[in-house]
């Protein structure tokens, strides 16, 4: 989709051909044949990019929700753009630091504009730069879709060219994709991070998003905090997956360098942060419990925490699974009941899960080189773990202790509902 065809969408008629498009099937064949039936009485520029959309927005259900329907996208803006309620949870954090509504904000890289319509809806204004023309555009008709055009402006543009005075804040998200897929490498960044982050350091308080899986380390090489800076990384798992990494500098950052974020639910959030004068956490053997730290708590290097929290231990000082004697639920940790602890080996498993009469098998490994696929498959399991008993599931856990494999046969702990942590950060 080029940007006269996108223009063309947004004009009278494309906006028929896409009313005339929702609600479409979007299979394959589906789109075929409404794209035959509309290009009898519309231009087929046109029709195709109406299906685009249409195929978009389906996609775009799970990051947005309802609102994906009247919302427009690229397929790369898609796959970088903030989730809703990441966006919304981080123009909370603005709007807690800004004075509304006379306060602005500098966005560099808009994207599709997900943030600036969270900010937007939180009633903070501001000014959106983004160099791709399409993407500028599709910005600007998505601030018109949510009738927040006054307040925001887009405009196309280098953010790396941008002065950020006269702004109470920026925040910038950098491209990390090219022509060859995903970006991991800080200053491959469009811009570099490293130019982002001067960028960010002229204003009173920004914000930068980085890739969801920089670890801790990777951040300050590439933009190495300056001395009297306020910096705040802040990894952010969705559902227990890791989703999203900030960098949070001057008056936006937080009274702790690192943080992990969880948005459980519906819109449940806990923070858990640095204790302060806490070591590393005790090493010693398996108990009777197996916890799983969330990824944001990985990458922040906040097991230590987690363990405190659940009276546990490290069994190998280099691997971020905790174990423990009693259940203590907490949030930032999936909990697992240690049935058996084995050495590892395809042929004693085989035997075990055949003797249990497994109905079931979920494999998880941290520190282990095992093809997980391939040991499916030799133990008796699918693709999806079914297997040809009718027992109980069985969650295998592959790691290793020092240097010796070990299997851990387990199976998910109870969990009161709702997961409350009462030490929340």
């Amino acid at each position: 989709m080029d940007i006269q065809a996108f223009r063309g969408l947004l004009a009278p008629e494309g906006q028929v051909v896409l009313a005339a498009a929702t609600g479409s099937d979007v299979s394959e064949s589906g789109l075929l044949a409404t794209a035959s039936k509309l290009r009898e009485r519309h231009p087929a520029e046109l029709v195709s990019a109406a299906l685009t959309q249409v195929r978009l927005r389906e996609r775009a259900r799970p990051k947005f929700g309802p609102d994906a329907a009247r919302m427009y996208f690229t397929q790369a803006g898609l796959e970088q753009s903030t989730r809703a309620g990441v966006a919304a949870y981080r123009a909370r954090r603005f709007a807690a630091h800004l004075s509304l509504p006379r306060d602005r904000v500098l966005e560099l890289g808009c994207g599709i504009g997900a943030d600036l319509l969270a900010r937007a809806r939180a009633g903070i204004g501001g000014e959106a730069v983004e160099l791709d023309p399409l993407t500028a555009e599709v910005a600007r008709a998505n601030a018109a879709a949510f009738g927040v055009d006054g307040p925001v402006t887009v405009r196309e543009g280098d953010a790396a060219l941008e002065d950020p005075a006269g702004y109470a804040a920026v925040f910038a998200d950098p491209g990390r994709r090219g022509a060859r897929g995903r970006v991991f490498d800080p200053r491959s960044y469009e811009p570099p991070l490293d130019t982002v982050l001067e960028l960010a350091r002229r204003a009173p308080a920004a914000c930068v998003k980085v890739a969801p899986g920089i670890p801790y380390e990777a951040i300050w090489p590439a933009g190495r905090a300056e001395p009297g800076d306020r910096v705040e990384a802040e990894w952010i798992s969705v559902g227990g997956d890791v989703k999203e990494a900030a960098l949070w500098l001057g008056g936006l950052a937080g009274a702790v360098p690192r943080r992990a974020t969880l948005i459980r639910g519906e819109g449940e959030i806990v923070s858990l942060a640095p204790e302060p004068g806490l070591g590393e956490p005790p090493v010693g053997d398996w108990g009777r419990f197996l916890y799983e730290p969330d990824g944001a708590v990985i990458r922040a290097h906040l097991v230590a925490e987690v363990a405190d929290r659940v009276g546990g231990r490290l069994a190998d000082p280099r691997i971020a699974y905790v174990t423990g004697d009693a259940l203590e639920p907490t949030p930032f940790a999936a909990a697992y009941e240690i049935e058996d602890v084995l050495p590892f080996s395809v042929k004693r498993l085989r035997a075990e899960l055949r003797r249990r009469g497994t109905g079931a098998l979920t494999v998880k490994k941290r520190g282990s080189a095992v093809d997980v696929d391939r040991l499916r498959r030799d133990l008796g399991f699918g693709r999806r773990g079914a297997g040809h008993g009718g027992g109980a599931e069985v969650t295998l856990v592959l790691t290793r202790v020092g240097d010796d494999p070990v299997a851990l046969l387990t199976r998910p702990a109870p969990a009161p509902a709702p997961f409350p942590d009462r030490r929340s950060s």
